[in-house]
């Protein structure tokens, strides 16, 4: 079905665990075009390291186009539940697109990012911070107020200006791309990959 990437440095899967990594987010999709959830996952059936509480995202391609993303940003639960419930989550749940059918299984391009724990960013102003992050390799979850967002370090792809990278990040949490306050907050984080 599915060939799986994964983009951190915390805790590194070994290979032989990134392949059932692979099949348990390829067989949570499966199972949720059959039985409309994600598919359990029991401790017994898991080596202790992708049992650890560890967080991730799941973002589903087809035909190069995005098909759907879900994660979260603090762990809630062990590795190998997170990787399900969001592969469940990326393929029926994403509001910006329609649930996954069966006839789209085939062509599902699945990448997962385990991500490390978030750091507070210390910068002075915008163009302090547009200093300090490291383009490529630097997620960043941006806060004010109530508005929050974030981008994984794979949309240094698409974006790898640091002033665009900002300025669309300001615009997915809400804000002007030209907006600036000194209570804006960033934090930084890394993600496994391959």
């Amino acid at each position: 079905m599915a060939r799986i990437c994964f983009t951190g440095n915390d805790n590194m899967i070994r290979p032989e665990q990134r392949k059932r990594l692979t099949r348990l987010a390829s067989l949570s999709i499966e199972h949720g075009v059959r039985q409309g959830r994600a598919l359990p996952v029991h401790s017994s059936e898991w080596p202790a390291e992708l049992y650890e509480m560890r967080c991730s995202f799941v973002t589903l391609h087809k035909h190069g186009e995005l098909r759907g993303c879900i994660g979260s940003l603090v762990a809630t639960q062990p590795l190998a539940q997170d990787v399900s419930h969001h592969a469940f989550g990326a393929a029926f749940r994403d509001p910006r697109f329609r649930p996954v059918v069966v006839d789209e299984l085939e062509s599902l391009h699945v990448h997962i990012s385990v991500l490390s724990a978030p750091s507070a960013v210390s910068f002075d102003n915008e163009t302090d911070l547009l200093d300090v992050i490291q383009p490529g390799r630097d997620g960043l979850i941006l806060r004010e107020g109530t508005r929050q967002a974030t981008f994984l370090p794979a949309v240094w792809e698409n974006l790898p200006e640091p002033v665009q990278f900002l300025a669309q990040l300001k615009l997915k949490a809400g804000l002007d791309r030209n907006y600036w306050s000194d209570k804006i907050s960033i934090e930084r984080y890394t993600t496994e990959s391959w």
